[in-house]
């Protein structure tokens, strides 16, 4: 099942398959710019971690660290992650959206706590490799 709305340079995309993905993109410079992200990325092969690989929100919810409330967390400071591997969940309007590391590495810091209201674009977590302190 999925739904598709796109108005004025803004489009979104839901859906229940798990690796259905949202798309935002507000006017043509930032179509743009993520082209030029792209284009980027794929020429840095393999992506070296560092400081700044962040792990933000796609969109407003409640942050669950865990699927269930007195569940195992999926991920604590110091667990490893691969690329895809879901990290936490974000609630919005009673749809519970799984959130993926899109880094290998380790969790350096997680930066919300279970029941937090996040922001779009609100750091989460940072992944740096095993051996960065």
């Amino acid at each position: 099942m999925t739904l598709e709305l796109e108005m004025d340079g803004f489009k979104l995309r839901l859906s229940k398959n798990k690796t259905a993905e949202i798309q935002q993109a507000t006017t043509q410079s930032n179509k743009e710019e993520i082209q030029t992200t792209n284009q980027i990325q794929t020429t840095q092969k393999p992506i070296q971690l560092n400081p700044q690989n962040v792990i933000k929100s796609p969109l407003v919810g409640t942050f669950y660290a865990a699927s269930t409330p007195n569940g195992k967390p999926f991920v604590e400071v110091g667990s490893h992650v691969k690329k895809g591997q879901v990290v936490c969940i974000i609630e919005a309007m009673k749809i519970m959206n799984e959130i993926t590391s899109p880094y290998d590495g380790v969790i350096k810091e997680i930066h919300a706590k279970n029941g937090d209201v996040i922001g779009f674009n609100h750091v989460l977590m940072r992944v740096g490799d095993a051996n960065e302190k």
